[in-house]
């Protein structure tokens, strides 16, 4: 049965409006050349957006610079503003943006362990507050939240965890309280992380795919054929339970001690890294883990120039060449230690939902960077028969805020775009928004 004139009127509407999110500003020619439709609809489309005030002229194109088939179409940004949070245990990072995600506003403020929830949670509204104040925006219309823990798929709430701070559930509700007009939205920090690599990052080939966060903790996200897995409880990717070989114990229902956690959390890290005598030390607010994977590839690095023959041709040389192989044997001899823990659970993931891709990412995941990857990847070629290439996340630490901002971004624009009643297809006929676990088709 072929769709009503006001259904196609809002199919087409909706259509515009992704081409110009995603390509930028067009002129009506160019929306015809990508829409398929002919120019009477293109102008009528042009008329019913910019009279619903969606989108305005914004400049103009080609040699000419005249004529209506020069102006320039885009999205007002302005329309409605977003911010984004990335929740740490030790800390709240906010940007503020445009509807098209143009970053007006950021800040941060560091949370002690000590501090309590009344407190803490405070201080992360004020943040969000102060940074809206500073980009000019009078009222957000969109946060998205990402946060360690586990989110009811029933809900979409962030559920009680024993061993996250109590500030992090409470900061949902306080921001709903104080902002009663704004949409607030949580999200699991290493989906939103694997969210961000699909859209923007590394994985934007990929349709399918697994994204390893290594931080202070650990934890995984499952994109299978472009949709988000969250699991029936949401726990999808909660690797730090994963039981492996070369650990004390068992994990158990309240405690990852005894599962990959043990192993490539950045305690157990910076403790493997100490009994292979390298000096940890812990910079700013990233994982003590990092820092030290940091250095280690540095010292690697250095080592393999020297074994080239780099700087040993006069007597210091041979001195200063000894010395930087002994820390570059010990710095080699970590990352390989490193490397044989981390495909332990690559391996475990690759055997049973066979991604072909894993990203490697958070702060300790990108301070390895393409010589852990690549170490990573020649031991799960040895240990399994599915062919899984690691990549190094393109975002780091960014890539939780990133992702929130961009989930922020597309729920508002799916209010926003929806059809007006009087203005595009009746209520029930709207084309339904894509729902949050669908992401966009990988870009070959």
């Amino acid at each position: 049965m072929p769709a009503s004139p006001s259904t196609a009127r809002a199919i087409n509407d909706r259509l515009a409006l992704r081409l110009l999110q995603q390509e930028g500003p067009l002129t009506a020619g160019q929306l015809k050349q990508l829409t398929g439709l002919s120019r009477p609809s293109v102008a009528d489309l042009v008329e019913r957006l910019a009279a619903a005030g969606l989108i305005d002229v914004v400049g103009e194109s080609g040699e000419q610079r005249r004529g209506p088939n020069a102006k320039l179409y885009g999205i007002v940004a302005d329309q409605a503003h977003l911010a984004a949070l990335d929740v740490r245990t030790e800390g709240v990072s906010v940007v503020v943006s445009d509807l098209l995600g143009g970053v007006l506003a950021e800040a941060s403020v560091p949370i002690g362990g000590d501090t309590g929830t009344g407190p803490a949670v405070e201080q992360a509204v004020a943040l969000v507050e102060r940074a809206a104040k500073e980009a000019g925006v009078p009222e957000l219309h969109t946060v998205g939240i990402g946060a360690p823990g586990l989110i009811d798929p029933a809900t979409g709430e962030l559920r009680d965890s024993g061993g996250l701070p109590a500030w992090h559930r409470r900061l949902v509700l306080a921001l709903q309280e104080r902002l009663p007009d704004t949409r607030v939205h949580v999200e699991n920090e290493t989906n939103l992380a694997a969210l961000a690599e699909q859209r923007e990052g590394v994985a934007r080939d990929r349709d399918t795919f697994v994204l390893l966060w290594l931080g202070h903790g650990t934890g995984a996200a499952v994109v299978l054929e472009g949709t988000l897995r969250r699991g029936a409880s949401g726990g999808t990717g909660e690797i730090g339970f994963l039981p492996v070989p070369g650990t004390a114990g068992l994990p158990s229902a309240v405690d990852c001690e005894g599962g990959f956690h043990s192993l490539a959390g950045s305690a157990a890290i910076v403790a493997l890294a100490e009994r292979h005598g390298l000096t940890v030390e812990a910079r700013g607010y990233e994982p003590p883990a990092a820092s030290v994977v940091r250095e280690a590839v540095a010292s690697a690095a250095a080592g393999a120039a020297t074994a080239a023959g780099a700087g040993t041709t006069a007597v210091t040389g041979v001195m200063a060449g000894a010395a930087t192989g002994a820390v570059a044997g010990a710095a080699t001899d970590f990352l390989d230690a490193l490397a044989d823990r981390l495909a332990v659970g690559v391996a475990a993931v690759v055997a049973i939902l066979d991604p072909g891709c894993l990203v490697l990412a958070g702060e300790v995941g990108q301070a390895g960077g393409a010589d852990l990857a690549a170490r990573v990847e020649r031991r799960v070629r040895r240990m399994s028969p599915l062919p899984t290439e690691v990549r190094v996340s393109a975002l780091g630490g960014g890539a939780v805020l990133r992702g929130a901002l961009l989930t922020a971004r597309e729920r508002a624009q799916d209010e926003l775009f929806a059809p007006l009643q009087g203005r595009g297809a009746p209520p029930g006929h709207a084309a339904p928004p894509r729902g949050r676990d669908q992401l966009p088709p990988a870009r070959r």
